[in-house]
């Protein structure tokens, strides 16, 4: 009997390598989980602007004998990135047989099949339509508010008033009460590639208006919202732009990686001597926004370079350059993000108007930089005029400036929202070994 209420040694060492294979395996899995939440390409959480996203509101207004009227409201709640030219494309699934009877304000791309109709014809029959924004200029009584801008959406950092875009669309074949409308599913939406991933449609609180004279207020009838948010993997594989550093106590420009975007458009390039970059048409859109870049080592579109430029006893001087690489695209309110811990004492900024970003409110290292109205808020093609420059004085922090181990070079660089390539840290100007006999009442 005692033999028996003994445990067995070979049974407990099984049980002890069991349990231990059992925990590395949990470990395992949890690690190859979190890897792939963290690398995830669909991934669209920016540390910059973490609650940055597009935000796409229905608002029933009345019912119809078939449906409803809809005015469809679209916020860019995103501090620094916009949507350019040619503009936003939205898409979604209907749940039912709904057809758009009209729109105001935006049109469907594609009419559908809408054969089935003897008197009155849909605006569009398509079980997923395809909507854009109606181009400036057209007849007035085909306007919405906020509507008629070509899809273009400024950021809302830089202009909240152009960061919204709506238009009215009258849905039939659909329900006609908050029980019986179906709401549309698989957003889609297009700024204008591809980055944008949008979740369901949620039914929220009605939507208030208030009346003219401000005096009474009314409500939608029903509401659902619809938020998208950006990932830059989604959007390209590559970088569209990278970052060069120079500074005045080291001869040695650092340049852009090779390749930082991709060498893939390297044969179709032109060299900036080249007669082809004189050639009438050069600069024509091409309608699947293909670029046509100059030739160049780091063959992105956009270069941006780092000067340090001046240092004084209680100041130091930068100067901020953006040049444009490709022949067929000029960059309309154009938006440079900067992460620096000195950002916080920003002295003056020249030629280029400056906001503070502050994501966590406490830290005070991020600013938005983009061109002023009118001056300079348009970034050309490539070419001699295709370039834009500035200068920043920054107030030093006597107990913790320095220009050692790179502390005067940006750690992020965002232009027009997406991440730029820096050189390697270890590729970064300098200070030679002598510099502190050399210069004089000044804190290196």
């Amino acid at each position: 009997m005692e033999f028996k209420n003994q445990a067995n040694p070979t049974h407990k060492v099984h049980l002890e390598v069991e349990t231990c294979c059992s925990w590395s395996w949990l470990k395992f899995s949890f690690l190859a989980v979190l890897c792939c939440m963290v690398l995830s390409p669909a991934a669209a959480y920016d540390p910059l602007d973490p609650t940055g996203n597009i935000t796409i509101k229905w608002d029933v207004m009345s019912w119809t004998p078939d449906g409803y009227v809809a005015a469809v409201t679209m916020n860019n709640f995103q501090m620094y990135r916009q949507i350019i030219s040619p503009g936003w494309t939205l898409g979604w699934s209907w749940q039912k047989k709904e057809v758009i009877w009209t729109m105001v304000g935006a049109q469907t791309t594609e009419q559908g099949d809408c054969s089935k109709f003897k008197a009155a014809i849909p605006h569009c029959c398509k079980k997923t339509p395809t909507v854009v924004d109606l181009l400036p200029g057209v007849p007035y009584n085909q306007q919405f508010t906020n509507c008629c801008k070509g899809g273009v959406l400024a950021s809302w950092g830089q202009d909240p008033t152009a960061s919204v875009s709506a238009f009215q669309v009258s849905v039939g074949q659909a329900g006609t009460s908050n029980k019986t409308v179906k709401l549309p599913k698989n957003f889609t939406l297009l700024g204008p590639g591809p980055g944008y991933t949008c979740g369901p449609a949620k039914v929220v609180p009605s939507t208030v208006f208030l009346t003219a004279d401000r005096r009474r207020k009314t409500q939608a009838l029903m509401t659902w919202n619809v938020t998208c948010t950006y990932s830059q993997f989604l959007a390209s594989k590559n970088p569209s732009c990278c970052v060069s550093f120079s500074s005045f106590y080291n001869e040695t420009i650092v340049p852009c990686p090779s390749c930082a975007c991709g060498c893939h458009n390297k044969k179709n390039c032109i060299k900036s001597d080249s007669k082809l970059a004189h050639k009438t048409g050069i600069n024509t859109p091409k309608k699947d926004n293909t670029p046509l870049l100059q030739c160049t080592h780091h063959m992105c579109p956009i270069r941006v370079h780092w000067h340090v430029k001046l240092n004084y006893k209680a100041y130091w001087r930068v100067k901020i350059s953006i040049t444009n690489f490709n022949y067929r695209m000029n960059y309309t309110e154009w938006t440079l993000v900067a992460q620096h811990p000195n950002l916080n004492n920003v002295t003056q900024v020249f030629s280029f108007d400056y906001k503070p970003l502050l994501p966590y409110e406490s830290i005070n290292d991020t600013g938005m930089f983009y061109g002023m109205k009118f001056y300079n808020d348009l970034l050309m093609e490539a070419g001699p005029s295709g370039n834009v420059q500035s200068e920043v004085l920054l107030q030093k922090d006597q107990n913790t400036f320095t220009f050692k181990q790179g502390w005067a070079f940006p750690r992020r660089v965002y232009f027009n929202g997406d991440e730029c390539m820096l050189p390697p840290p270890d590729a970064y100007p300098a200070l030679p070994n002598s510099a502190h006999q050399h210069v004089t009442g000044c804190v290196l």
